[in-house]
C-alpha cells in the first residue's frame, strides 16, 4: 500500500508560483522600493541628480495603486472571462473607508475647529452619522475597507451569476451599478463630503501625512501590496481554481457537465477582485490627498480595462506595464495637450484591440521568439529560418 503524500505547506505552495527568475525580479524591485526609493528621497540632497522629488514618489505611487487594480481586473476578465465596467465603484468604497479615518484624523485642526469634519459642519449637522461610529479606529476602518466592498461583491454577484448573466450584459450592469452609486455619493444627504468628497487630511497614527517619511511609506505599503497581489494571483491561476476557472472562461457549459458550478468560482475570484480594488483605494486616498465621487465615474472603470488590454490580457504581469505606459501618457497628456488626451486614450484602445491583441507583453514574447529563431539560424523544414 502506497503511502499518502505529504502534504505542502500552503506558504511553499505560494513560493513556487514564480520560478526562480521572476523571483529575482521581484527581489530587485523590491529593493527599489524599499531602500532605493527612500535614500534617493530622504537622504540625498534636493539637487543631487539622484533625487526622488515629492512628485516623483506620489506619481508612482498612485500608480501603483492603479496596478494593484489592473491585476485584479485581470483576474476576472483575463482568467474568468467577466468584464466589468464598474470596478472604479470598489476602488472608491475602499478609498472612502479609510477617507473617513482620515477625516476623523483631522480633529480639531480644520476649517470650523470643530470635532465633525467640516462638511458636516457646514451642512449644520450636530453629530456624526450612525455609519461613522468606530471611524477613528485604525483597525475598525482597516476592516471596513475589506468587509464593505466585499459585501456589495458577493451580494451583487450571487445574483447576477446565479442568473447567468454574462458578457456584454454584465458589463453594462456594473456600469450601471457604478453610475447609480456616484449619484447617490454626490448627494449632501449621504454624508461623504457630496460633490467635493474627503480633502485636506492631515495626520495618519499620528504622523503628519504631508511628512517626507510618511510619503516613503505609503510608497513602500503600495509596492509591497502590489507585490502581493502578483503573489496571489499567480497562485491562484496556476492551482486548480485556476484551471477550473480558466475552463469556465473558455467552455462553461463542459464545465458544468463534468459537474462543477460555475458559479462559486466566479463569486469567489470577483470578490476577491473587488477586495484588491478596495485595498487599493486605501493606499491611494492618502498619497493623493482626497477622495471624491468622481473616481466612480464610468469612464474611469472603463481605463482600468484599457489598462488590461494594453499590457495584455491573462498575462497578470501585463496589466501592470499597462496601468504604467497609459497612466504615465495620461499624465504628460494632461499637462503638455490636454485637450487631445482623450484622442489618445480612445486610439490607444483601438490599436491594442486591432493590432495587439495580446497586449505589449504578447508582442514582447511574440518579437524575443522571432529574435530567437533568427539567431539559430534556418529551422529544419523551413528555409526562411522562421517558425510558422
Amino acid at each position: 500500500m502506497n503511502p499518502s503524500p505529504v502534504p505542502v505547506p500552503f506558504i511553499v505552495r505560494l513560493g513556487r508560483s514564480f520560478d526562480a527568475r521572476t523571483w529575482q525580479i521581484v527581489g530587485l524591485f523590491a529593493a527599489f522600493a524599499l531602500v532605493a526609493v527612500p535614500v534617493m528621497h530622504l537622504a540625498l540632497p534636493p539637487d543631487h541628480p539622484l533625487h526622488l522629488s515629492t512628485w516623483f514618489i506620489t506619481l508612482v505611487g498612485k500608480i501603483l495603486c492603479y496596478a494593484i487594480v489592473a491585476v485584479a481586473m485581470d483576474l476576472i476578465w483575463g482568467y474568468g472571462s467577466i468584464l466589468s465596467l464598474g470596478h472604479g465603484l470598489f476602488f472608491a468604497l475602499g478609498g472612502y473607508a479609510f477617507g473617513m479615518y482620515l477625516m476623523r484624523q483631522i480633529g480639531r485642526d480644520g476649517s470650523y475647529q470643530s470635532d465633525l469634519p467640516d462638511f458636516m459642519v457646514f451642512l449644520d449637522w450636530k453629530e456624526l452619522p450612525w455609519f461613522w461610529a468606530g471611524s477613528d479606529s485604525f483597525l475598525w476602518v482597516a476592516l471596513l475597507v475589506l468587509v464593505v466592498p466585499a459585501l456589495i461583491a458577493f451580494v451583487f454577484g450571487y445574483f447576477a451569476f446565479r442568473s447567468r448573466i454574462k458578457g456584454v450584459y454584465f458589463s453594462i450592469i456594473t456600469q450601471a451599478l457604478t453610475y447609480a452609486a456616484m449619484l447617490l455619493f454626490f448627494r449632501n444627504e449621504t454624508g461623504f463630503g457630496g460633490n467635493n468628497g474627503f480633502t485636506d487630511f492631515k495626520r495618519i497614527l499620528g504622523y503628519s501625512i504631508t511628512a517626507p517619511e510618511t510619503r516613503v511609506v505609503l510608497f513602500a505599503l503600495s509596492a509591497l501590496a502590489l507585490i502581493g497581489t502578483l503573489l496571489l494571483a499567480r497562485y491562484l491561476v496556476t492551482s486548480k481554481f485556476g484551471r477550473v476557472l480558466t475552463a469556465i472562461r473558455d467552455a462553461e457549459s463542459r464545465v458544468m457537465f463534468i459537474g462543477y458550478n460555475p458559479l462559486w468560482y466566479k463569486l469567489f475570484v470577483w470578490t476577491l477582485s473587488a477586495m484588491l480594488c478596495a485595498i487599493a483605494g486605501a493606499l491611494y486616498v492618502p498619497q493623493v490627498g482626497i477622495i471624491n465621487p468622481s473616481e466612480m465615474s464610468v469612464a474611469n472603470s472603463i481605463e482600468i480595462a484599457i489598462w488590461v488590454a494594453v499590457g495584455g490580457r491573462g498575462t497578470l504581469i501585463g496589466p501592470v506595464i499597462g496601468a504604467f505606459i497609459v497612466n504615465l501618457a495620461k499624465s504628460w497628456f494632461t499637462v503638455s495637450f490636454p485637450e487631445y488626451w482623450l484622442f489618445f486614450l480612445g486610439t490607444l484602445f483601438i490599436v491594442a484591440t486591432l493590432y495587439l491583441p495580446q497586449g505589449v507583453v504578447g508582442l514582447w514574447f511574440k518579437l524575443r521568439g522571432r529574435f530567437r529563431n533568427d539567431d539559430a539560424g534556418p529551422v529544419a523544414g523551413d528555409a526562411k529560418g522562421v517558425r510558422a
